[in-house]
């Protein structure tokens, strides 16, 4: 498989949908009733909320969302099937034309529910899987969640409808996860979304599942490896908004092998809306709820929301003076503005500071540092609750502590809020995006305009090099009589 023959997700963001706010995806917990107990779960899940939507309520929000130009809507929970009408959600969403997929934890997701899903209009399924089997059914709560989850995602592909993954990465995940991206692909998953556990929830009480963030290190090798594996197998990775930020390998996963598309800061608010079950409107469904609630869509429309809330789309007012720590010093503050909000406030209480980003670390490393994490605050017993993180520097053992001078000094474009963000070019020495003004770049020193011409020089040769090999192949197969 080609990456310019991977489908894109309805999801995906163009540059109209970044600059003129559309609401392109709406992931909508519509019950939190739930048949897990996770020990990471965020809204800690189990029982229904209180006050929970009625059916035609929901009605109203599905018909709403549709006119807002929403292309695709992601049921979860709690467990989004143990809600009792949840096939005439699915059916009131795939009416308007708007893809439905339903992200579950798959116990008891059997065969009958899966065929009156996908009579009812269901797209597809993401599975919930963090790692083989004795991982996971321990993180999870219960024995044979695992093999559960691996029968859906077997049953799903064999009834045509589209079958995900999802996988939290902690402490615990990352020798995992070679053996359970071969496992996917023999289920027959074909995509595969990776993200950080976030300190929320249960997860706070269970910080010993969090991934220290100087391992992101030790993870992006990994996750570029595989994410190359997988298009040759027919498994596409996809990153999550806690997962990345420039260093080298940002080009190729971000836009599906578009480089243009690069990271662009938190898309809370600004493409995407999280909606709780009793009505509650988030700019994303992850975020602490009293903080970050913009209203209720009981008592106001969902357009008025979406277009006056501030606590709904405060992602397009940010700039760079929400930001603090290395963040408010890095070469892409402007552009990337802390990364993902909702780990960088589920850690500190605040955004602006996100310590799980891949460029950050190698900057560190350079220095001779790692960052870690340690819990100094629990959270209360409540869904999205959060507890207190502190973040500290370690010296790496053997090695001096250099200056952040030596570190790229940060760019800043002059623009208004209103205005597109900057878009960066890419040093074809290092793969690092760049300010496309720079002569020279920050990060390797390479001359910008004689690496492009390098890179074009060798791109002609790979194109030559691939069809002399295609021609040798054909006459292999012809020589051997295979069509």
């Amino acid at each position: 498989m080609e990456l310019s023959r991977v489908a894109e997700p309805a999801r995906a963001r163009t540059l109209s949908d970044l600059n003129g706010h559309t609401p392109v995806h709406v992931v909508w917990e519509i019950t939190l009733a739930c048949n897990l107990k996770c020990n990471h779960c965020g809204s800690r899940a189990g029982k229904r909320r209180i006050g929970e939507l009625s059916t035609e309520e929901a009605f109203s929000v599905i018909d709403q969302l549709a006119a807002l130009g929403t292309r695709e809507i992601t049921l979860i929970g709690g467990e989004a099937f143990l809600r009792k009408d949840w096939l005439q959600l699915v059916e009131r969403i795939a009416g308007h034309g708007i893809r439905v997929g339903m992200q579950t934890g798959a116990r008891a997701l059997n065969h009958a529910r899966l065929e009156a899903g996908k009579r009812a209009g269901l797209f597809g399924i993401g599975v919930s899987i963090d790692g083989m089997k004795e991982l996971h059914d321990r993180v999870r709560g219960v024995v044979g969640s695992w093999h559960d989850a691996i029968r859906a995602i077997e049953a799903a592909k064999a009834m045509g409808l589209g079958v995900s993954c999802n996988t939290q990465i902690g402490a615990e995940t990352i020798p995992e996860l070679e053996p359970l991206f071969n496992k996917l692909i023999e289920a027959g998953a074909t995509h595969w979304q990776l993200q950080i556990t976030v300190a929320m929830g249960n997860a706070v009480e269970n910080d010993h599942l969090l991934l220290q963030p100087h391992r992101i290190l030790e993870l992006m090798p990994l996750l570029n490896r595989l994410y190359h594996e997988g298009v040759q197998r027919g498994l596409l990775l996809t990153f999550g908004n806690n997962l990345g930020y420039y260093g080298p390998y940002e080009h190729h996963w971000r836009g599906l092998g578009d480089e243009s598309m690069h990271w662009t800061g938190c898309a809370a608010g600004q493409n995407v809306i999280g909606l709780e079950a009793d009505g509650t409107i988030k700019g994303c469904p992850s975020l602490a709820t009293e903080t970050y609630g913009g209203g209720n869509v009981r008592d106001t429309a969902v357009a008025e929301l979406w277009n006056t809330s501030e606590a709904l789309h405060f992602g397009r007012m940010r700039n760079i003076d929400s930001l603090w720590g290395h963040c408010r010093t890095c070469y892409y503050a402007d552009v990337c503005r802390g990364g993902c909000t909702w780990t960088s406030d589920s850690l500190f209480g605040k955004p602006g500071n996100n310590p799980y980003c891949h460029y950050r670390a190698i900057q560190l490393e350079k220095r001779g540092i790692h960052e870690k994490i340690r819990k100094v605050a629990e959270a209360p017993d409540k869904p999205f609750a959060i507890g207190r993180f502190e973040l500290y520097e370690e010296a790496i053992p053997g090695r001096e502590i250099l200056p952040a001078t030596l570190l790229p000094a940060p760019r800043f474009a002059e623009r208004t809020l209103a205005e597109p963000l900057p878009q960066l070019s890419l040093c074809r020495a290092c793969h690092e995006y760049i300010w496309p003004d720079e002569v020279t770049c920050p990060h390797c020193q390479a001359d910008i305009q004689q690496a492009e011409k390098d890179y074009a020089i060798a791109e002609v040769k790979r194109h030559q090099v691939m069809a002399e090999l295609n021609e040798v192949l054909g006459r292999l197969r012809a020589y051997s009589g295979v069509v």
